[in-house]
């Protein structure tokens, strides 16, 4: 057909019929269910999954997109956001010198007892926080689509300089806090977000696994969707494709609608243009 662009075509077909490698970042224990109900779903959405752990840490691995997975807390090292009130908040609530001077004393101590408790034992997993970290970089620096769950939401919004909560109590003060695999909870989505995009207008339930959430955003990071308690339940970057939810989407394989978003990240993957050979980390 004249005009047509034969060379054009072909590129456009390989492109349709890639599928698109996934990495998905977990813990060395305890993260195989995660990990196989991710891979399943990347498959469903025509992409390939990899299995990257601590211990296979595949620093230069070629992948087209990336997916962190959910699991153990932050280190709150890495966000260094005091748990204790500031001077202004103890004195307001503190009317009397010497309870403010105890209070003064106290807090810090506390903090900084517990932040070293922390670091050593618990569930925090620094060697899977330093891996993360350098994908996160790597993925940013080199435009690849990310999706973060959970706490992979949590530590893409730490990297960019954003904080978290520790605790979510406060939230759930005057409403029950939810804990589900099953979808219990009923979100918002941001009018005009790329969320809005994959799933549609109007709201969306979800489950509820966690016991953080993202406080202060990161830089280029915008809220995608809240719920009623005030809880942000999902992030997205300003710019390129980049998502973090709150919840556990791979757990919910019996709901067509979370699929849509395996198959955003794998699509957004396949118009990435195709690389090869060996990539350094960021």
């Amino acid at each position: 057909m004249t005009g047509s662009d034969p060379e054009a075509a072909r590129e456009e077909t390989d492109g349709a019929r890639r599928r698109p490698l996934v990495a998905i970042t977990g813990p060395d224990r305890g993260g195989w269910p995660a990990w196989f109900f991710t891979a399943l779903a990347v498959r469903r959405a025509g992409g390939r999954p990899l299995r990257i752990r601590p211990s296979r840490p595949c620093y230069r691995c070629h992948f087209d997109a990336l997916i962190v997975g959910g699991g153990a807390d932050v280190d709150p090292a890495l966000y260094d956001e005091p748990e204790g009130p500031s001077a202004g908040d103890i004195q307001a609530a503190e009317r009397r010198w010497t309870q403010r001077l105890i209070g003064y004393a106290f807090y810090p101590m506390l903090w900084l007892l517990r932040r070293m408790l922390q670091s050593h034992g618990g569930a925090l997993d620094p060697e899977r926080d330093r891996l993360e970290k350098a994908l996160i970089n790597r993925a940013l620096d080199e435009h690849l689509p990310m999706l973060g769950i959970c706490r992979g939401m949590q530590l893409i919004n730490v990297v960019l300089g954003g904080s978290l909560n520790r605790s979510l109590d406060a939230f759930y003060v005057e409403t029950p806090k939810s804990r589900s695999l099953l979808p219990v909870k009923r979100i918002s989505l941001e009018s005009g977000s790329r969320l809005e995009e994959v799933f549609g207008p109007g709201a969306l339930w979800v489950n509820a696994l966690h016991d953080q959430a993202v406080k202060r955003l990161g830089r280029r990071i915008r809220v995608a969707a809240c719920e009623p308690a005030g809880v942000i339940q999902a992030i997205e970057s300003t710019s390129g494709w980049c998502i973090g939810v709150q919840w556990h989407p791979e757990y919910l394989p019996q709901k067509e609608i979370q699929q849509r978003l395996f198959r955003a990240l794998v699509e957004a993957a396949r118009q990435t243009p195709a690389r090869s050979g060996q990539l350094a980390a960021g």
